[in-house]
């Protein structure tokens, strides 16, 4: 492995070689930071005098400075030589002495001012990265066999070390979901450029064919009488097929969609139904459980469809609802892995097609091949190498059925459960125990903990006030981590 990776670990040379600077217009930019103001320079002069970054706007926020920027990066780091494309990055800027987090979502980055739990726990900066071959973040052409978790790795590590020359301080890689993924693999290949990691909801298939953890976790996740409604609602909508895939059509060809991808409007059809069960844990509570029919039997088609829709979303499996998505069912069929469940209270006959693959839901014009060994890997680092990680999971949330855990040789590193909680897990969900600690430990690793939370003599609290706006957290709907 470490033959493996010497490419990885020999591009820092390569930062700066890859374009210059643009330009663009933007509002006129706030009073800078005493520590900006030393520097001499204003902080967006300073990102711009990066070579390969540029600017595409600058939105005001007050007491920050908000930068969308492209950085010019390799399709392919293995050879940095043999092309570029653009990808998206956001800078929330609050002061230079503060310290950074690194903020990764796994999909497209918003470029609307926002701010992860750790960067307000440790009131600093916040750089986000869009993931590569996410639009507009994609070659052009795409060669998708440049889509692997180890290209995604060095471009965080180039972003890193360009910024770090401005940034100074200590850094925390943090992400959910697919986000959280990708900051553990960026742990893995580069496990000396971050000063700590924060991992939300992440999943961790480690042998792709063995998915029994998620049906353990499905006949016991809430209660009794929740779970019949959901089950009783997704078997009807099977035992309903007939009408319901006519309101589909409709529904279909009032809105443009189309079903190539997936191969029909049946398949996609099946597709959405088995994702209800599945889409309700992952998004809703179990006080939602009233919102779910108590009958399914004697419920109307609209009543069915309209739940059906609310959870799972009829446009999912639509050629319009995979494009985006692309890239994660491209890497959940090469190398993420991807759950498969059964559903024992389902007759065998109403199911035709069962959970499908990922290479079902990617244009087969893209060549896709598994790599068994990937996930793997992954999990036996995390387990026997993990050096200040925090793992973060919901109690209710299916994705965590298969999740990391640290092992004897990991090092100041947690794994804790959020009660109650689902895909929207965090700190401040966990046990007071264990917010205090998971709290105390992100400020120790950013080197910000007061004297008194370093000592043990108060308990730890996030540095900077709540902000409604700034801190608010969206989920995107559907079968995706």
């Amino acid at each position: 492995m470490r033959k493996a990776l010497r490419w990885l670990l020999a591009l820092t040379v390569l930062i700066g070689t890859l374009g210059a600077a643009g330009t663009a217009t933007a509002a006129p930019p706030a009073a800078g930071t005493t520590a900006d103001r030393a520097a001499g320079t204003d902080i967006k002069d300073r990102l711009l005098a990066i070579p390969g970054m540029s600017l595409i706007e600058e939105k005001p926020y007050t007491g920050y400075r908000f930068f969308v920027l492209d950085y010019t990066q390799p399709v392919d780091h293995r050879h940095p030589r043999r092309g570029t494309f653009r990808q998206r990055i956001t800078v929330l800027h609050k002061d230079v002495s503060r310290p950074t987090v690194f903020f990764t979502g796994g999909y497209n980055v918003s470029t609307t001012p926002s701010r992860s739990e750790p960067t307000r726990i440790v009131d600093g900066n916040q750089v986000s990265l869009e993931y590569r071959y996410f639009t507009p973040s994609r070659p052009a052409p795409a060669d998708w066999s440049k889509l692997d978790i180890q290209q995604a790795a060095t471009d965080q590590h180039r972003v890193f070390t360009a910024l770090k020359r401005i940034y100074t301080q200590r850094w925390i890689a943090t992400g959910g979901s697919k986000g959280g993924m990708t900051a553990t693999y960026y742990e893995r290949f580069f496990p000396h450029d971050m000063d700590g990691v924060v991992a939300y909801v992440a999943p961790n298939d480690v042998v792709n064919d063995e998915d029994s953890a998620y049906d353990r976790f499905f006949r016991s996740v809430g209660t009794a009488d929740c779970r019949a409604r959901l089950e009783g609602v997704q078997r009807e909508a099977l035992v309903r097929r007939t009408a319901l895939e006519k309101r589909y059509a409709d529904h279909a060809a009032d809105n443009g969609y189309t079903f190539e991808t997936i191969g029909g409007l049946d398949r996609a059809y099946e597709a959405v139904v088995l994702d209800y069960v599945w889409g309700f844990w992952q998004y809703s509570s179990p006080s939602d459980c009233d919102s779910i029919p108590a009958r399914a039997s004697s419920a109307t088609d609209k009543e069915i469809w309209d739940s059906v829709d609310d959870i799972s979303g009829f446009s999912a499996y639509a050629d319009q609802g995979l494009e985006p998505y692309t890239p994660y069912y491209y890497q959940a069929g090469t190398q993420l892995g991807a759950p498969t469940i059964h559903f024992p209270y389902i007759e065998k006959s109403l199911i035709r097609y069962g959970y499908q693959p990922p290479r079902n839901f990617v244009p087969r014009s893209i060549p896709m091949r598994f790599d068994r060994g990937a996930m793997p890997d992954v999990d036996r680092w995390v387990r026997h190498h993990a050096r200040h990680m925090l793992f973060v999971y919901g109690e209710n949330d299916p994705w965590g059925a298969e999740r990391f855990r640290v092992g004897a040789g990991a090092a100041d590193s947690y794994v804790f459960t959020a009660p109650g909680m689902n895909h929207g897990a965090n700190v401040a969900g966990l046990p007071a125990g264990q917010k205090d600690l998971a709290t105390a430990r992100i400020l120790s690793w950013a080197g910000v903990a007061p004297a008194k939370v370093a000592s043990g003599e108060t308990t730890a609290r996030p540095l900077a006030p709540f902000d409604a706006r700034l801190d608010r957290r969206g989920q995107e709907r559907g079968l995706r981590p």
